[in-house]
């Protein structure tokens, strides 16, 4: 059974990170929660997310791009030349997808990843233009860990967000709520803190807010209410910011914010006195967003036996988590889009507006088998033979046919160097790293007498229902 520093650790690095990277794993056990946390607050050079995919932009009617695909363009079909764009949005935000979970699997900025992760769930948003997408992308990448206003200014004047909530037919005379309503109730400060009459108020005020073709934001005066708006028990000629300004005022926001940030990292049973502490700091300290983390994995509760091992991975932890503890080298990353797919968490596809459920929502028998075989799979031990289910918001144009889909991919391309990972296990019990809570972890059935190799004991341990728990 694993030491409590050990437990701790691994609660720490799996909670403020994507687990434990298999460099880690030697003297993880030796490590002080200090040092561990130093590390994964550990800041560099922001680099931001991009896609190297040759990229056009449809304006009055031109094409931009090499010149090359510029006369493809301009020889073929209107149908054509829109199902070509297609194509290269597809391609774009491809890259992008699987440039973000690059990121979190191999960045040392672990918990800059881990809450940008967090917030792109928060913040949803899902269009097909994947300029807006890198963009907003990476304004919650930048902001992640700093200030809760800055991340919120940016985030709502984002093109992709007044996008995907419509704000863009957000006018004078003829208001639309939509951007309004969303900012409120999962944005900010949740049902039960605001009226319906707000929702209209605020929604007069976001009239005008907009952006260009190129993703530049805009406030158009033309189409802007400069009428008396009374929103939250405040009256002025208020604009879209002062609005934002006024819900940041409100104590109900950081309750709100603090409260899905304690679901996420610590336990989906919130305890009430711990949340009301932590949200009048966050809220005291301006919503710095660092600090009140730090205060999260410092506080000796976090540790307590309750919440380790109490989450389910998401398919993206799952995913990310696997590629840190296993060095492997993939030749077609192309898969992993697929693997989210048929696990039902793609990276800028949320389902909604409300972003990813979280918990049991994760596990059901046919998600459950796969998430079992993955570690097989991996490995080259057994092929991928899969029926994806039916979902046009997670096709992202992949229309294959499911038989079609299973069958291009039974050859993971992907190799294991299992040499090292015999090397950093030797004289290690791999359960100890590897599961969370190995209480109820029958090793007898975890165990290959016919090979019980590391390699192995490594694969059938991650096959485990307890290894889907973090």
């Amino acid at each position: 059974m694993a030491s409590p520093s050990l437990t701790n650790n691994k609660h720490l690095l799996w909670r403020a990170g994507f687990g434990p990277g298999i460099a880690q794993l030697g003297d993880l056990e030796k490590k002080d929660i200090k040092t561990l946390t130093d590390d994964l607050f550990h800041e560099e050079t922001f680099q931001y997310i991009n896609y190297e995919t040759p990229d056009f932009t449809e304006n009055a009617g031109t094409m931009t791009g090499n010149a090359d695909s510029m006369n493809m363009m301009s020889a073929a079909s209107p149908a054509d030349k829109k199902k070509e764009m297609q194509k290269i949005y597809r391609m774009q935000n491809e890259e992008l997808n699987l440039n973000f979970l690059s990121k979190m699997v191999s960045s040392r900025e672990q918990m800059r990843e881990k809450m940008a992760f967090f917030w792109h769930g928060h913040f949803a948003s899902r269009i097909q233009n994947p300029k807006f997408n890198r963009q907003i992308l990476n304004v919650i990448r930048k902001n992640a860990l700093g200030n809760f206003k800055d991340l919120l200014f940016e985030v709502s004047q984002a093109p992709a967000m007044l996008n995907f909530l419509n704000n863009q037919q957000n006018k004078k005379d003829h208001p639309n709520e939509n951007f309004s309503r969303e900012v409120l109730e999962l944005f900010t400060m949740g049902r039960g803190n605001y009226t319906e009459k707000d929702i209209r108020e605020a929604a007069r005020a976001f009239t005008g807010w907009s952006y260009d073709k190129e993703g530049n934001f805009l406030e158009k005066e033309k189409v802007h209410d400069e009428g008396s708006k009374t929103f939250l028990g405040k009256t002025g000629n208020f604009n879209g910011s002062d609005v934002l300004n006024i819900i940041l005022e409100q104590k109900a926001t950081a309750r709100f914010i603090t409260a899905k940030i304690y679901r996420f990292f610590v336990n989906e049973k919130e305890d009430a006195a711990i949340i009301d502490v932590l949200s009048e700091s966050f809220h005291q300290s301006g919503y710095d967003i660092k600090e009140l983390m730090e205060t999260i994995f410092s506080g000796s509760w976090f540790y307590d036996r309750k919440n380790i091992g109490s989450r389910i991975k998401s398919p993206i932890e799952l995913m990310a988590g696997m590629m840190r503890a296993l060095p492997m080298n993939i030749r077609n990353p192309e898969n992993l889009i697929v693997y989210q797919k048929l696990l039902g968490q793609m990276l800028l596809y949320p389902p909604n507006v409300s972003g990813w459920p979280n918990g049991k929502s994760w596990i059901d028998s046919s998600t459950l088998m796969l998430r079992l075989q993955i570690p097989q799979i991996w490995s080259g031990l057994r092929p991928l033979d899969y029926r994806p289910k039916e979902d046009d918001d997670l096709d992202m144009g992949l229309k294959n046919s499911p038989n079609a889909l299973a069958k291009s991919f039974k050859n993971p391309n992907i190799t294991i160097d299992w040499a090292y990972v015999e090397k950093v296990f030797s004289g290690k019990n791999p359960e100890d790293y590897l599961i969370q809570n190995s209480r109820s972890l029958d090793l007898a059935s975890v165990k290959n007498f016919s090979d019980n190799s590391v390699k192995m004991n490594v694969i059938n341990l991650m096959s485990t229902p307890e290894y889907q728990l973090m």
